[in-house]
């Protein structure tokens, strides 16, 4: 394996050494700012690539006069250039000494440019015994008149600071030298530092902002000097240094102190733990220093930095050899500071490879893969679904997560807590007990601005969305917790985000999107709706609002729902690739009748989920869509029967003369009640059941709405009123604090079938002369019904329709009703698997596998 380039940062050639990708290695070898570039950033340069038509200020102007301003001095003291590399080159050429002095060891371009300038070069050598601190003394007397001398403050590698007090003395005393002062890296470092201030005439600053705001593509520096010198420097540098986007950048950057405030603050801590890291690791000598990177040596005799440098590469790992760095040898190295996770792979692994018999390999995270959307209702939990029997069927102990849910609909776990139904069915699809680890934060829309919280199953309280996002990162904590405690137990894990990780306003309190991602480290694939329309634009959209380090997280694009021919997409994936550096993974095409529940109601309201009535005797069958919708999908077994048609009803003059009204279960009964009665919905209803033509049915929330009244003292649902239900079932509800979940097996007594399911709810129900109907197998009536009307009745149990006896007897029921032949067998078994089956099928063939699992590690 060659050696690597004198300079780090050289991912391409790193890349052919190593035969990784650019974008798979790990790069401790550039000292760039580890945050990134500011969010501002791509949408300033977007901004200005209109004007790229046209040549750039050739002095750059505006950006000197931003300079001087942000420094207070005159525009006259200022010069930019193409990164400050350019202005070193310059310098010794234009103050036209005979003898340079560098302290080593240094950037090794210090002596090559004095060099080239026909300077003499002697050094001052620093001493590791020392720290490799300056000493300023030594450097005095080492000084002749007409010298120049040229120092890192930091120091490049060793990270050291000089002593600014004693170098501005010395500097102000020697006034027939000049000083060129590279302050590059001091961003990193206190501000007091620097020497800017009130700078002698014969001190020359030069400042790379390319480390601190991270932008080394762009390449832009400055330096502050005597007018006499900038002016000099001016006529030998060329026109158009500076391009016209890196002087829009550096102006606003100027505006920006916030980010490196946060930097610095950032670095300090990450230097602090990389530092005790590196000093834990056997061998090794770090050596302590002021800027974002930090020296070691290798006391290891028997090891070379270039045989641990050609170790760590093949694990996609670049650290700077800095042998070549003239007053060192081969066994310094210098690593620059990173994230913590970034950092803590570093270690472990230079810990192996130093320390190989005695090492602990770095715990290896679960791989895991994460589908976010470009907005709500994109499709992610059917892919989620799919991913996971898809996985499942190649035989991957996988499971699903979604941290933070929000739905209507959800289900209770053999742990007798609550969770999202969507995630009830993702874990079938891995052949799975639902599991609350699974969607660890529930968030149940009880108003226009508050929601029950339900945290691992349980109820937390109903609360404001702002208090809420308080709480946030408490509850983010458990979150995480879950999450690792369910991956330690799979091979793969199957993540979904919410909504759209670009929504800017929600970002900072983020614990379903990226933010997760990033805890779990998983690959995500953005999934946009091409049946909306707008897809590409949704991409490209997306990926300009995310953080450098969100798009990093992006590992391609998948479209879901489209219809028609895939070639008439024509360059479309090609552009989008193109404008956002991602892939695309594949091109789901529209799958009709899925027969799988629904994540929410979006649908539901959108009337996409109501059935096609079939030809023949076909039963009318009405839900009344209530506007605090829960649990819907009670009716989804009733949707695959062939003689059924299942409608949405959401006003009175829709209601007509069904054969059944179906009242679903609620978030807000005393919310809901309210609207029944303005809607006139409440008075149809009652209307149908003077007939008896029409059998009437509430499941939860509903049931009790069919009751005489609605107490609710606690303040529940509402300011602790009393309502009148619609007065069908002699049934009087409490609405009480403690909610009600578990899981049951029943038995409907007019049939005998047996039924299992859940109840969720707080209610406290209390009839008077109703006869039982549903019984739990402990004896608890969870059902009932007038005796001599019984086609109204009602239930706490969920899911009494997935029962597929008791279905067709409940319609069979209904078609004698009406003078029809019963159809006495079962037609259509409500087996979720065999939709699982076909989903898994569909999507395997849409999506491109061996890229799947390429990105997963498998």
């Amino acid at each position: 394996m060659e050696a690597l380039s004198k300079h780090g940062g050289n991912l391409r050639q790193a890349s052919q050494i190593s035969g990784l990708p650019q974008q798979e290695l790990l790069d401790f070898s550039a000292s760039i700012n580890p945050l990134g570039f500011p969010q501002w950033l791509r949408p300033l340069i977007s901004s200005q690539i209109s004007s790229l038509v046209n040549y750039p200020d050739p002095e750059a102007n505006e950006l000197v006069a931003a300079l001087a301003a942000h420094h207070q001095v005159e525009p006259d003291q200022v010069i930019t250039g193409n990164g400050a590399s350019e202005l070193l080159c310059l310098l010794p050429q234009v103050l036209k000494r005979k003898r340079a002095l560098v302290a080593i060891p240094s950037y090794c371009d210090y002596t090559a440019m004095a060099k080239a300038a026909g300077l003499q070069v002697d050094t001052l050598q620093l001493m590791p015994e020392k720290g490799f601190q300056l000493n300023i003394g030594q450097l005095s007397s080492m000084l002749k008149d007409d010298d120049l001398v040229i120092l890192g403050h930091p120091n490049n590698p060793t990270g050291k600071l000089c002593d600014p007090t004693a170098l501005r003395e010395l500097i102000r005393n020697r006034p027939r030298n000049d000083f060129i002062i590279d302050e590059s890296f001091i961003d990193f470092t206190n501000p007091e530092h620097s020497l800017r201030r009130q700078r002698p005439a014969n001190l020359i600053i030069v400042q790379s902002m390319t480390k601190s705001w991270a932008i080394p593509g762009l390449r832009l520096g400055y330096a502050l000097a005597d007018p006499k010198v900038i002016s000099a420097m001016r006529r030998m540098r060329p026109d158009w240094s500076v391009n016209t986007i890196a002087q829009s950048v550096g102006i606003r950057a100027l505006q920006d102190r916030d980010f490196l405030k946060r930097t610095c603050a950032y670095v300090h801590r990450q230097r602090l733990d990389l530092f005790a890291q590196l000093g834990s690791i056997h061998g090794l000598h770090p050596f302590p220093g002021d800027a974002n990177f930090i020296l070691v040596r290798i006391d290891d005799p028997t090891l070379e930095v270039s045989t641990l440098e050609k170790k760590l590469l093949k694990k996609g790992i670049i650290i700077r050899n800095c042998s070549n760095f003239e007053g060192l040898d081969n066994r310094y190295f210098r690593v620059a500071v990173r994230t913590e996770k970034e950092q803590r792979k570093l270690c472990a692994e230079m810990d192996a490879c130093i320390n190989a018999v005695s090492s602990k390999k770095m715990a290896r995270k679960t791989p895991a893969i994460m589908f976010q959307g470009t907005g709500s209702n994109a499709g992610k939990s059917i892919l989620t679904a799919a991913l996971c029997r898809i996985l499942y069927q190649d035989g991957v102990s996988v499971s699903p997560f979604k941290a933070q849910n929000m739905s209507l609909n959800s289900c209770v776990t053999f742990q007798g807590g609550e969770m999202g139904r969507a995630q009830v069915l993702q874990a079938q699809a891995c052949r799975l007990d639902a599991d609350v680890r699974m969607n660890p934060v529930l968030l149940k829309p009880s108003s226009a601005t508050g929601s029950q919280v339900i945290v691992c199953g349980k109820v937390l309280e109903t609360m404001h969305f702002r208090d809420y996002a308080e709480r946030r990162s408490e509850i983010f904590t458990q979150v995480q917790q879950c999450y690792d405690s369910l991956a330690g137990e799979h091979q793969v894990m199957v993540l979904e985000g919410a909504g759209s990780p670009a929504e800017i306003n929600l970002k900072s309190r983020d614990i379903v999107n990226m933010n997760m991602a990033r805890h779990a480290d998983a690959k995500v694939l953005l999934v946009g709706d091409i049946d909306r329309g707008g897809v590409f634009a949704s991409f490209v959209g997306t990926m300009e609002l995310l953080n450098e380090w969100e798009r990093k997280l992006v590992s391609g694009f998948v479209i879901n729902r489209f219809r028609g021919d895939p070639t008439l997409l024509g360059d479309a994936l090609d552009l989008t690739s193109l404008h956002t550096g991602k892939p695309f993974f594949g091109t789901v095409p529209y799958l009709q009748n899925l027969g799988l529940p629904e994540e929410d109601s979006v649908d539901f309201k959108d009337g996409l989920l109501d059935t096609e009535k079939g030809v023949g005797n076909i039963l009318d069958i009405a839900l009344i869509d209530l506007p605090h919708i829960s649990n819907f999908t009670d009716v989804d077994a009733l949707r695959i029967e062939a003689d059924v048609h299942v409608r949405r009803v959401c006003r009175a003059e829709d209601l007509g003369q069904p054969d059944a009204v179906i009242l679903p279960g609620t978030k807000n009964v005393i919310a809901d009640l309210d609207y029944l009665q303005t809607s006139g919905l409440a008075n149809a209803i009652r209307q149908l059941a003077e007939t008896e033509a029409t059998e009437i049915v509430g499941i939860c929330g509903g049931y009790q709405l069919l009751g005489e009244k609605i107490a609710d003292p606690n303040a529940i649902e509402s300011t602790g009123k009393t309502c009148q239900g619609l007065e069908l079932l002699a049934l009087e509800t409490t609405l009480l604090p403690d909610k009600i979940m578990t899981r049951c097996q029943a038995n409907h007594l007019p049939s005998q079938e047996s039924l299992q399911g859940y109840e969720i709810h707080h209610g406290n129900s209390v009839g008077r002369n109703l006869k039982p109907l549903i019984q739990r197998a402990d004896g608890m009536v969870i059902g009932s019904y007038v005796e001599d009307r019984e086609q109204i009745w009602g239930t706490y149990l969920h899911g009494v329709f997935d029962a597929d006896g008791f279905r067709r007897w409940f319609l069979d029921r209904l078609r004698q009703r009406k003078g029809w032949q019963p159809i006495s067998k079962i037609l259509s078994p409500y087996d979720l698997e065999p939709a699982l089956d076909r989903l898994a099928d569909h999507v395997r063939a849409a999506l491109n596998m061996d890229k799947i699992y390429q990105v997963l590690g498998l």
